[in-house]
């Protein structure tokens, strides 16, 4: 890309509040370097010329290019291989043609070795809220060292939280992470987080849609989550207010198509009262990573099959079963008793009868039979 055509997209991302529609079409329509141009000018169609009034003369875009030079990072813009094209190609959908602000970035700012389109093509959003419990932390990190060893990039969104429990177990992992940004990439918000977002910058990837400069705000972190959710095949809410930013996020993937996931708390947490919400409309309900991966991964991927207790009874025939459940625990029944608990024919319970002595299941005392007393005598549950 030439640098007059860098700069007219390093112009063109101040020049708006994103997304904007109408910027969008206009780029589509003449390209980067004659849209800036237009803009400049405001010779363009009313709406887009009063979305870009307050802002069409700031032209920052050399300085711009140069923090973000000096940072290490680059432009992704629609022209770059890297633009997640399948990803922001459901902003497009009918689901969101009546929801506002719903469109894709115009450019994105970036700092980290990963690939966007690479990360996309297999990610899991991991989200939450700030004020998370100790439970909504472990299953964060988890979930994150789960996925990151199924190789699925964790995104989400640098905040304190579920958001930081997620980034710094993935690191941990070494795997791959995503923080997406509501400001500018020279501001690592919340400042308390600025070791951990220079730590994903230099193995993971940080990306946000605003120029240098621009400070978080409440309605840029909202506008933010519509990238989380884009950029991930699901998004799960691990723990959520009845009014969050997670919840947020979970709406924008439902409204893109995207799966999603929210796990279950304690009922008298407020915590987790946005993900049993979440829960009744829906949501698919997830308590291991694997299951995450079962949901998002490619053809022919599954999860590994669901843990459940194992027995010594799991191996018994219908008949060596009837027999095991007809016996005592203490007083020993004969063979022609056990048949006529059973209900078997007397000629084929001493096989049974063998084969769970065999097993250490039953004992023979006194002519008869009874289950055997290890354990503290008590009977296995079937």
């Amino acid at each position: 890309m030439d640098d007059e055509t860098m700069r007219a997209w390093a112009y063109l991302s101040r020049v708006s509040e994103p997304p904007c529609s109408g910027l969008a079409a206009l780029v589509s329509q003449v390209g980067p370097v004659e849209a800036a141009e237009r803009i400049a000018r405001a010779a363009v169609d009313p709406d887009l010329a009063d979305g870009t009034a307050a802002r069409r003369e700031i032209d920052r875009a050399v300085a711009d290019l140069d923090i973000l030079q000096r940072r290490g990072g680059r432009l992704i813009t629609p022209d770059d291989d890297e633009w997640p094209t399948l990803g922001f190609a459901a902003f497009g959908g009918s689901a969101l043609r009546d929801k506002s602000r719903s469109g894709p970035p115009t450019v994105l700012w970036a700092i980290g070795p990963a690939r966007l389109e690479d990360v996309a093509d297999r990610a899991a959003a991991v989200v939450g809220t700030r004020a998370s419990t100790a439970y909504g932390d472990h299953i964060a990190a988890d979930f994150a060292a789960g996925l990151a060893e199924h190789d699925v990039a964790v995104v989400s969104g640098g905040a304190y939280g579920i958001d930081g429990a997620a980034h710094r177990s993935a690191l941990a992992a070494d795997g791959v992470t995503v923080a997406v940004l509501a400001g500018g990439i020279d501001i690592l918000y919340p400042a308390g987080h600025s070791a951990l977002l220079h730590r994903i910058s230099t193995t993971g990837l940080l990306i946000t849609e605003y120029p240098p400069g621009v400070r978080p705000t409440r309605h840029r972190f909202l506008t933010r989550n519509r990238l989380v959710a884009a950029l991930t095949g699901a998004t799960v809410v691990v723990e959520a207010g009845v009014r969050s930013g997670a919840a947020s996020t979970a709406g924008w993937a439902r409204a893109l198509g995207r799966v999603v996931c929210a796990v279950p708390g304690p009922v008298t947490s407020s915590a987790s009262a946005g993900c049993h919400i979440l829960l009744r409309n829906g949501a698919e309900l997830v308590s291991r990573a694997e299951e995450i991966v079962e949901l998002i991964g490619r053809a022919g991927e599954f999860a590994e099959c669901e843990p459940s207790p194992s027995s010594p009874l799991d191996a018994l025939t219908d008949q060596e079963r009837l027999v095991y459940e007809a016996l005592p625990l203490r007083a020993g029944k004969t063979a022609d008793e056990i048949a006529v608990s059973s209900g078997l024919p007397p000629n084929m319970v001493l096989g049974p009868l063998t084969t769970l002595e065999i097993a250490g299941l039953i004992e023979r005392r006194e002519g008869g039979w009874r289950l055997a007393r290890k354990g503290g005598g008590r009977r296995h549950t079937v």
